[in-house]
């Protein structure tokens, strides 16, 4: 199946690179050109890289964990920020 039908790159081409050592969007780019002309391949390319695969979570899981935001900082931190 074609990933990038501007330059006929397929799945199984992408995955060769993949597997050859291109981990990125635009590794893949440079080995065969794939996503660099319109464009509407490169989420197909993250997909078969595996980036994007989990989505992110919903405002309302975030909010189940009931921790305030900056939890993490002191009065110490903030006051060197300021």
């Amino acid at each position: 199946m074609y990933v990038c039908s501007c330059f006929g790159v397929t799945e199984a081409q992408v995955k060769q690179h993949a597997t050859d050592g291109a981990c990125t969007p635009r590794q893949i780019a440079s080995a065969c050109k794939a996503g660099t002309d319109c464009g509407s391949c490169v989420r197909r390319i993250q997909a078969i890289l595996g980036r994007g695969a989990s989505p992110r979570p919903a405002v309302t899981d975030l909010a189940d964990h009931k921790a305030p935001a900056l939890a993490a900082l002191d009065e110490a931190a903030l006051d060197e920020a300021a």
